[in-house]
């Protein structure tokens, strides 16, 4: 009785974007920029809709900060970049 190995061996899974961490990108409160800057940076960087962009901009106010955007960190990281450049304070967790 001979049984081939190669039937009991799984196949490579390919699990993609589930083994990548996610991370948070932050953004801070300060006393420099508008609410109307804040939205329409987060309107044109993070793709947010207005009332989203809207209501994250209240959050960071009320909050001091918020986590305005989640995912793997190449994706963050010209974000954090383009919105740093614009001059608002911005991290990633």
């Amino acid at each position: 009785m001979s049984t081939s190995h190669s039937t009991l061996l799984q196949p490579d899974i390919d699990l993609g974007e589930s083994t990548t961490q996610l991370h948070r990108l932050i953004l801070h409160n300060d006393n420099h920029n508008t609410f109307e800057w804040v939205i329409e940076t987060l309107m044109e960087v993070c793709k947010h809709s207005a009332e989203q962009a809207e209501q994250c901009s209240y959050i960071i106010h009320s909050k001091g900060k918020y986590a305005v955007k989640n995912g793997p960190f190449k994706i963050l990281k010209p974000m954090k970049e383009a919105i740093t450049e614009r001059g608002i304070n911005a991290t990633i967790e």
